[in-house]
C-alpha cells in the first residue's frame, strides 16, 4: 500500500543572489511572473497537512526573495508542518528573523562556502561570508534549531580541519558536510569539483575525528561523492516514496532535478490536488516501486535500498533515465563513472570552476554533446 508523503520541498522562488559555481538548480528557471502566490501556497499547505506530511523545507533560490516569506511560514505551521528555512541568509536581518520565529519557523539552515573568507564569496559569486557569521550569531539568541551545511569539493577540501573548526565556533546543532552531486552547474564544473582518492580519503579521517570530538554535542553528517561509491544513493528515498517538491510555478516533482528527463510531463499544483499527483500522475508512478527496473537492479538484493540510483543521473550520463544508474558498480554503463573518477586522478592541471556568465554556453555544449550520443546521425 501506498504510503503518504512525508514531507514538502517549497521551492518559492528561484531568485537567488549568488551564482554558486556547484549550483545543482535546473537552467530553466520559474521567473517571478510565474510564482506561485501567497494564497496558492497556503492551499499547498493546507492540502500537505491534509495528506499526513510532517515538514515542510522552504527553499529555492533564495527563499528570503519573497516578501511574504512570513506569511508562508505561518501558513505552513498553521497547517500542522515543521517549517525549515534553507536559506544563504543574505536578505535576513535580526528583525526579519525574529518575525519569522513568531510566525512559527522551527528550523534553520545556512550554508556556507568556506572558512576562509576570499574563497567562500568567490565560490558563491556573492559578498556574502561575513553576513553570514553575523547572522549565525543571532540565531543563537532565538530557540529554533539551527543547523550549517558546507558543501565541500576539490577547491576546499584540502582545508576541511580548518572549515570544521570554523563551523563548531558558530555553535550548530547540526553540521552537513556534503560533497558535491553533479547536476546542473555542478555537471559542467565536475572536472573542477571533483576530489581525488587521496583528497577523500583523508576527508573521512578528518570527518570520522570530529565525529568522536564533537558527539553529543553537534551532531555530522557527511555525504561523500556517489562517483566514488560502490553503490548509487538512495535518491530522495527512491522515486515518489517519500516527498514531493513543488517548484515556484506550480511544478510537482519527485526530485529538483526531473525536469531534465524529457520523457516525462510533470503536473501542476494550480490543476490537479497533491493526493491526486501524489497517488494518480503517470510522472510519480513512472519509477516508483521495482516494476520498471532493468537487470542487474531487479535481481540485485539492494533494489528496496538504493532504488537503483538516481534517475536523473542516469539520464544525464548515459543517455537513458530506465537503466542502471552509471554510480552503481554493477551497472553496465559504470565506465562513464570511472572515466571521470580517473580524470580526476590523472595529476593533470585543473581550471578553476566556470563563472555562471560562461555557463549557459557550456551547458549548451552539453546538451548537443548528449543529443548527438542518444540521436547520432
Amino acid at each position: 500500500m501506498l504510503s503518504n508523503p512525508l514531507a514538502l520541498i517549497a521551492e518559492v522562488t528561484h531568485r537567488c543572489p549568488l551564482h554558486c559555481v556547484y549550483c545543482s538548480n535546473p537552467l530553466e528557471l520559474a521567473g517571478t511572473k510565474a510564482e506561485l502566490s501567497t494564497e496558492e501556497w497556503t492551499s499547498i499547505f493546507q492540502q500537505c497537512g491534509k495528506l499526513g506530511m510532517l515538514h515542510a523545507h522552504f527553499t529555492g533560490g533564495e527563499p528570503l526573495a519573497r516578501t511574504d516569506l512570513t506569511e508562508l511560514i505561518a501558513a505552513a505551521r498553521g497547517a500542522g508542518l515543521y517549517t525549515n528555512l534553507i536559506t544563504s541568509g543574505l536578505g535576513l536581518s535580526e528583525q526579519r528573523l525574529q518575525a519569522l520565529v513568531d510566525a512559527g519557523l522551527d528550523h534553520i539552515q545556512i550554508s556556507f562556502q568556506d572558512s576562509r573568507e576570499e574563497a567562500a564569496n568567490w565560490i558563491a559569486g556573492a559578498k556574502a561570508h561575513a553576513h553570514k557569521i553575523e547572522l549565525s550569531r543571532a540565531i543563537r539568541g532565538h530557540k529554533i534549531a539551527f543547523t550549517v551545511n558546507l558543501v565541500v569539493h576539490r577547491q576546499n577540501l584540502d582545508h576541511l580541519e580548518e572549515m570544521i573548526a570554523f563551523i563548531e565556533q558558530l555553535n550548530p546543532e547540526r553540521v552537513e558536510i556534503a560533497h558535491t552531486q553533479y547536476y546542473g552547474w555542478a555537471l559542467a564544473n565536475r572536472a573542477a569539483l571533483m576530489p581525488t582518492h587521496a583528497q577523500l580519503e583523508k576527508a573521512v579521517a578528518i570527518v570520522a575525528e570530529a565525529e568522536k570530538r564533537l558527539a553529543g554535542r553537534i551532531r555530522i553528517d557527511s555525504v561523500v561523492p556517489d562517483y566514488y561509491a560502490k553503490y548509487p544513493k538512495a535518491c530522495m528515498g527512491g522515486w515518489g516514496q517519500r516527498l514531493m517538491l513543488i517548484n515556484p510555478a506550480g511544478k510537482v516533482l519527485p526530485c529538483h532535478a526531473a525536469e531534465v528527463l524529457p520523457e516525462l510531463t510533470f503536473e501542476n499544483v494550480r490543476d490537479k490536488t497533491l493526493a491526486w499527483i501524489w497517488q494518480e500522475s503517470p510522472s510519480f508512478q513512472r519509477f516508483r516501486g521495482e516494476g520498471w527496473m532493468p537487470e542487474p537492479c531487479r535481481s540485485c538484493d539492494r533494489r528496496s535500498e538504493d532504488f537503483g540510483g538516481c534517475r536523473c543521473q542516469a539520464f544525464l550520463l548515459a543517455g537513458d533515465a530506465t537503466v542502471t544508474d552509471p554510480a552503481c558498480s554493477l551497472a553496465p554503463s559504470h565506465g562513464i563513472v570511472e572515466a571521470a573518477v580517473r580524470e580526476a586522478n590523472s595529476g593533470a592541471e585543473v581550471a578553476r570552476p566556470t563563472s555562471a556568465s560562461s555557463f549557459v554556453q557550456l551547458q549548451k555544449q552539453t546538451t548537443d554533446l548528449w543529443s548527438y550520443r542518444t540521436n547520432p546521425e
